[in-house]
């Protein structure tokens, strides 16, 4: 099985005022994130706003937030999209500047058959060397990866794991059941890590643990341990953040939290907004009744 870690934070990308990348501050976030619990980050995913960066904003991302972390946690590239030729060639460029792994979404838009997502994904994957993470998230890219369809892939020696954001416990479970045993399931969605780790899930790519970090992996750990009951008063308390940081689509409540606690990461890039007055109130009215671990140090 190969280790990288249990709680992952899928990272937003810092901008400055200007709308340019924040290469310095992202890597400060990073190294916050990992002392407030997270063993790594995602960098360009989803939540990193990855459709809205270039190639060279990624690739330098990908290079510097590796240069901050070190040896201290994992990063993991986003390097999917609906190309597969691109996606194999930021692949290739991702492993060349140093990151542990690679996380493949789903191609969206063009909604492929099951045989296509399996041609796609194996021709990424054997052009690399690094571990690879498959990403479903149906409600982004309109095409849903069938269990049968990650089970035929887990057989593939470095496509090592699933991020499951189909919110569809039954599939979880088929994966969990049929792949191959080192295979790892990681939650996809902070409401499902505490089912999906009782489904026998390995862990989550987490967007809560930007401000709670320490907390998912103490309820992580109180799961593993046995403590199920302590796992699940944690998993309720954390269930209103959840929803305030999905109010709008995410990443905007995210880098609105942050902004708002004083860890400067600027707007979300067009077409994504900041929230409106409603939704912005109720993003603060929560986090005022929440318990933040993101380090004091980092936030000035």
């Amino acid at each position: 099985m190969v280790e990288l870690g249990r709680l992952f934070t899928a990272m937003v990308t810092p901008f400055d005022d200007e709308g340019n990348v924040a290469y310095e501050q992202a890597k400060r976030l990073a190294i916050a994130l990992l002392n407030s619990g997270s063993d790594g980050v995602v960098v360009s995913g989803s939540t990193g706003e990855s459709p809205a960066l270039s190639k060279e904003e990624k690739l330098r991302l990908f290079a510097e937030v590796k240069e901050a972390v070190g040896e201290r946690g994992t990063v993991i590239a986003g390097t999917g999209n609906y190309s597969t030729k691109d996606s194999i060639e930021l692949t290739r460029e991702a492993e060349s500047v140093g990151v542990d792994a690679i996380l493949l979404v789903a191609p969206c838009y063009s909604r492929p058959t099951q045989e296509g997502l399996f041609q796609h994904f194996k021709t990424i994957v054997t052009g690399t060397r690094l571990p690879c993470i498959l990403y479903n998230v149906p409600s982004r890219t309109a095409v849903n990866l069938a269990p049968e369809t990650a089970v035929r892939l887990s057989e593939i020696d470095n496509v090592v794991g699933i991020k499951e954001a189909s919110a569809n416990l039954e599939q979880i479970a088929k994966i969990i059941e049929g792949a191959n045993k080192d295979f790892l399931l990681y939650s996809g969605n902070d409401s499902d890590t505490l089912p999906i780790l009782s489904l026998g899930g390995y862990g989550v790519i987490s967007v809560i643990s930007h401000l709670v970090g320490l907390q998912v992996k103490e309820m992580m750990e109180k799961f593993l341990s046995g403590k199920a009951d302590e796992a699940a008063t944690i998993h309720r308390r954390l269930l209103p953040l959840v929803n305030a940081m999905f109010v709008v689509s995410n990443p905007t409540p995210t880098k609105y939290a942050l902004n708002r606690l004083g860890f400067r990461v600027g707007k979300p890039r067009l077409p994504l907004v900041e929230p409106d007055e409603k939704s912005a109130a109720f993003i603060e009215a929560t986090l005022a009744n929440c318990k933040i671990d993101l380090p004091i140090e980092a936030r000035v």
